[in-house]
């Protein structure tokens, strides 16, 4: 069974909680890795804990959500392995999953309401990567820079 990891700082913590409801009615095991209430915190905390997961395979994608989705979009794509997609309608979720094979979605919890929050994982969790041309952009994603011949 896939494991979705789930964070959150204390903008994005109500809208997690319910995106947990959400995973269950997929029939989709979570693994929340905090926040674990609305006091104030620190987002890189939460997203990092979350890509982490993810990059090392403890869990085979990952939700996070913060106040915009921005600040945990910037801390998952830093580590290696995350593509890492804020998605704000059903077309981003799934062109992030067709061509960039997203395995991060990145919320924002004061933007998106539970009725949209749904859609979005929907399409998301439903979508296949396409592969062909977009596999080979997602190697060049991953290949550092000074590895590739033709960069421009």
């Amino acid at each position: 069974m896939e494991k979705i990891a789930l964070g959150s700082d204390h903008a994005g913590f109500e809208l997690k909680e319910k995106i947990k409801k959400i995973l269950e009615s997929l029939d989709l095991a979570w693994e929340d890795l905090g926040t674990n209430s609305a006091d104030s915190c620190d987002y890189p905390d939460y997203a990092r804990a979350v890509a982490e997961a993810v990059s090392q395979g403890n869990s085979s994608r990952g939700i996070i959500c913060c106040g915009s989705g921005i600040g945990v979009s910037i801390v998952a794509n830093k580590v290696r392995g995350i593509r890492a997609a804020l998605c704000h309608d059903q077309e981003d979720a799934v062109t992030s999953r067709k061509h960039n094979d997203a395995n991060i979605l990145c919320l924002a919890g004061r933007r998106t309401d539970v009725e949209q929050c749904e859609k979005v994982i929907r399409a998301w969790m439903s979508t296949e990567f396409e592969g062909g041309r977009h596999q080979r952009r997602v190697e060049r994603i991953e290949k550092p820079r000074d590895q590739e011949k033709d960069w421009r």
